[in-house]
C-alpha cells in the first residue's frame, strides 16, 4: 500500500516530461521531439537551444578544459518521489497541477514523504550548460535537495566530487554555482578530498545572507504567493507555516545583523510576532551554521548582479517588517552580500535569475574557468543611485491573492506563470527628500 499523496496513479505531463538533460541536449541537436520541446520552452527559447546543442555537439569536449559541476540554488532542482518504471518519477516541485490538487504539502520536511531529487530546473539552467558546451567543456548537473541543511548538501557534493575524481583521475574540476549552491560549494571546498577542485565561481551567492528568505519565512515573497495562488485550499501563510518554515536552508540564508540597530533575524526576539509561526530550534541551527561557515577560499571568484530593485534593510514594527528596497543588488541578494572580502568579485547589471541565462555572463564565466580573470565585467561598482522605496509586509500580503485555474490557462499563459515565478515586486523608487535643519 503506498503513503498518503504518493499513488502511483497520479501521473500528470509534467512527470511525463522527465527526460534528463543530456538526453534533452541530443533531442534539441538532432531536431527530435520539437513539437513537445517548442511548447516547453517556447519557439524563440527553443530556437536558440537548439543551435547552441548543435554548436556544442559539432564542437566537442576539450580534454585540457576542467570539467565544470553546474550547481543551482534553492528551488532550482526538481523534487519528487521515485517510481518504479515504466512509470515516470512523480515530480512535485515544480508541477502546478500537483500543487492544485493540495499535493504541495508532501515537500513539508513534517511529512516525512520519500523526496529525491529529480534533476535541476532546465529553464533556469539549460542555456549556461549548453553555452559551457559549445565553449568545449564537459558539463555535469548537481540536483540536490535544497529543502535540506547547507551542511548535510556540502556534504553530498562533496562526496559527488570525490567520485568525479575518482572517475576522470587526470581531470581537472572547477564549480559554478548560483545562488545557494554557492553556500553549499564553500562548505564541500573544505571537506577532505575536494582539493582537485581548481576554481569555483559563484553567481548571485548570499555570502552574507538574503531577505528574499525573510519573506518566503514571513509568507511575502513572491514566489511563495504566486505558488499559493495555484493551490485552492491553501493560503500562501499557510503553506509558509506548514510547509517552507520546515526547511532549514531558508533560515540559513538570512542577513546576519550587519548595521547598528538592525534586527538580530538569528533570534527569535528580532521577528515580529504576528504570521506564520517559526521554528525556533531552526533558528539556532542557522546561527550555528553562520558560525561555523568556512571562511572565503583563494579558488573563489564572485558575480555579483546589480541595477535591480533590491531588499537591502529591514524594520520591525507592530504590523511586521518594513523593507527597504534600493537598486544595490540583483532583485534578490545584495550585491555587498555576493561581494567577497578578499577574493575577485566582479559586478554585472543583471537580475538573480538571469545570472544563468545571460549570455554576456556565460562569456565571462567561460574566461574565469580558462584563466582565472575576466575584462568582460568590472572589478568595481559604486552606485551613486540614492533612490529607494519601502514596503511592508501587510503590503505585500495584498498582492498575488487572487486563485489560478490552471486548467483554463492556455500553454503560453502557463509558460508565463512558471518562467515569471521569480520574478520579485515592481516598485517606484524616489530619491528621499533631504531633511531640514
Amino acid at each position: 500500500m503506498s503513503r498518503p499523496g504518493t499513488s502511483t496513479q497520479h501521473v500528470t505531463p509534467y512527470d511525463r516530461f522527465g527526460w534528463s538533460d543530456i538526453q534533452i541536449e541530443r533531442l534539441l541537436a538532432s531536431g527530435e521531439q520539437r513539437q513537445e520541446l517548442a511548447a516547453y520552452f517556447g519557439e524563440r527559447e527553443y530556437l536558440e537551444l537548439a543551435r547552441l546543442a548543435r554548436t556544442a555537439e559539432r564542437v566537442g569536449v576539450n580534454a585540457a578544459h576542467p570539467h565544470v559541476v553546474v550547481i543551482p540554488g534553492i528551488l532550482g532542482s526538481q523534487l519528487g518521489i521515485a517510481r518504479p518504471p515504466p512509470l515516470p518519477n512523480d515530480v512535485l516541485w515544480l508541477d502546478p497541477i500537483d500543487i492544485q490538487v493540495g499535493r504541495l504539502g508532501l515537500l513539508g520536511l513534517d511529512a516525512a514523504a520519500p523526496i529525491i531529487p529529480l534533476g535541476v530546473v532546465l529553464y533556469s539552467h539549460l542555456k549556461l550548460r549548453l553555452r559551457l558546451r559549445a565553449a568545449r567543456f564537459a558539463v555535469t548537473f548537481h540536483d540536490y535537495d535544497w529543502r535540506l541543511d547547507i551542511q548535510q548538501s556540502g556534504a553530498v557534493l562533496a562526496e559527488r566530487l570525490r567520485n568525479l575524481a575518482s572517475a576522470e583521475a587526470s581531470r581537472r574540476l572547477a564549480i559554478v554555482a548560483h545562488s545557494m549552491g554557492g553556500l553549499i560549494s564553500r562548505v564541500a571546498l573544505a571537506l577532505p578530498g575536494t582539493q582537485h577542485v581548481d576554481r569555483v565561481v559563484l553567481l548571485g551567492t548570499p555570502n552574507l545572507g538574503s531577505y528574499a528568505p525573510v519573506q518566503a519565512l514571513r509568507g511575502t515573497y513572491a514566489v511563495v504567493r504566486k505558488i499559493a495562488r495555484l493551490d485552492g485550499a491553501s493560503s500562501a501563510e499557510r503553506l509558509t507555516e506548514e510547509v517552507f518554515n520546515s526547511f532549514p536552508s531558508l533560515y540559513e540564508m538570512v542577513p546576519i545583523p550587519r548595521r547598528k540597530g538592525a534586527p538580530d533575524l538569528l533570534a527569535p526576539g528580532g521577528w515580529p510576532d504576528s504570521g506564520p509561526a517559526l521554528r525556533p530550534s531552526l533558528l539556532e541551527r542557522a546561527r550555528r551554521f553562520r558560525e561555523e561557515l568556512p571562511p572565503p577560499d583563494a579558488r573563489l571568484i564572485a558575480i555579483a548582479g546589480v541595477g535591480q530593485e533590491t531588499i537591502t534593510g529591514v524594520s520591525k514594527g507592530r504590523d511586521g517588517f518594513t523593507y527597504t528596497v534600493t537598486r544595490h543588488g540583483d532583485g534578490t541578494v545584495p550585491a555587498d552580500s555576493a561581494a567577497l572580502d578578499g577574493t575577485n568579485t566582479y559586478y554585472v547589471n543583471a537580475a538573480h535569475s538571469d545570472l544563468t541565462r545571460d549570455a554576456h555572463v556565460a562569456s565571462a564565466i567561460v574566461e574565469l574557468l580558462r584563466k582565472g580573470s575576466t575584462k568582460r565585467l568590472p572589478r568595481r561598482w559604486k552606485s551613486s543611485s540614492r533612490a529607494q522605496a519601502r514596503v511592508s509586509d501587510r503590503q505585500l500580503r495584498r498582492t498575488h491573492v487572487e486563485k489560478v485555474d490552471w486548467a483554463s490557462l492556455t500553454p503560453p499563459q502557463r509558460r508565463e506563470f512558471l518562467q515569471n515565478l521569480n520574478e520579485p515586486l515592481k516598485l517606484r523608487l524616489r530619491v528621499p527628500a533631504e531633511r531640514r535643519r
